[in-house]
């Protein structure tokens, strides 16, 4: 999870998990704050013909499903990315699924 300023503040990993995974996780969260978009919805946008296609070059834009903004009380509060199941829509359920155990918190 990254704060609305995109710092990492919390990072859980499971042992067996691919040693990508840790990077492309926090750059899913990343990417969701910077952007205001969940990177599933940020996928589509910059496919090769769109007109946000360019944002795949730049460095930690990573536009595969997976990284879901946290928001509470009307503001952007940070992001959540997951990474290592099999497959981009896979991560989005995982990430959708802790943001939604968490979200009574959020509400203050």
């Amino acid at each position: 999870m990254v704060d609305r300023s995109g710092l990492t503040q919390v990072l859980l990993r499971d042992r067996y998990a691919g040693a990508h995974t840790v990077d492309f996780a926090t750059n899913k969260a990343w990417s969701a704050v910077s952007f205001r978009t969940n990177t599933r919805d940020l996928e589509r946008a910059t496919r090769p013909s769109e007109s946000m296609s360019g944002l795949r070059h730049m460095p930690r834009a990573t536009a595969v499903g997976g990284g879901v903004m946290v928001e509470g009380g009307g503001a952007l509060m940070g992001g959540i990315g997951v990474s290592g199941a099999p497959g981009g829509d896979a991560d989005h359920v995982c990430a959708t699924a802790g943001l939604k155990a968490i979200a009574d918190d959020l509400e203050f």
